[in-house]
Formats: structure tokens, C-alpha cells, sequence
């Protein structure tokens, strides 16, 4: 029984290890258009991607309008969004 358990759980901790490393990728650039990273307009769970000690990767953001994290933005549309920004707020 013990056995089984163990395997069980090694298993289980091999798929779902390869699903968390899968799932905190950068999503990749847009390729129909030039694009800029845009920080602070992401609404929450639908960021691009994150920034250090906040929110790991694409998908991940927590709340709306985050500082620190970003979206692909047409190049020249950043600056002109409201709250958008070229770089990270502290």
C-alpha cells in the first residue's frame, strides 16, 4: 500500500511540476504588429507578464491596473492610455 502511495504521489508531482513551470512563461510577442510593453493597464489575471516579486509570469497579475505588470501594447498607444507607463511603478 505504501508503495503504491509513493508512486502515486511521485507521479502526481511530476505532471503537475511540468504544468507550473509550463504555465510561468512570458507570452510571446505579438508578430502582426510592432509592440511595446505597457505596465500599469493589465486587468488582474490577464497580464503578459510580471515583474520581480509580484506576479510570476503571463496570466498571473492580482489585481487590476498592477504597476508592475504588463501587456503588449501597439507601439506609440502606451503613454497615451490612462495609467499606462513604459516602465515599472515602484
Amino acid at each position: 500500500m505504501n508503495a503504491r502511495y509513493l508512486i502515486a504521489s511521485a507521479l502526481a508531482a511530476a505532471i503537475s511540476g511540468s504544468v507550473l513551470v509550463e504555465a510561468q512563461t512570458p507570452v510571446p510577442a505579438p508578430t502582426n504588429f510592432k509592440a511595446e510593453k505597457c505596465y500599469g493597464i493589465a486587468k488582474a489575471g490577464k497580464n503578459d507578464c510580471a515583474s520581480t516579486g509580484n506576479n510570476s509570469c503571463g496570466g498571473t497579475s492580482k489585481a487590476n491596473g498592477d504597476p508592475r505588470a504588463w501587456i503588449y501594447v501597439p507601439a506609440g498607444y502606451c503613454e497615451r492610455i490612462m495609467g499606462g507607463s513604459l516602465k515599472p511603478k515602484a
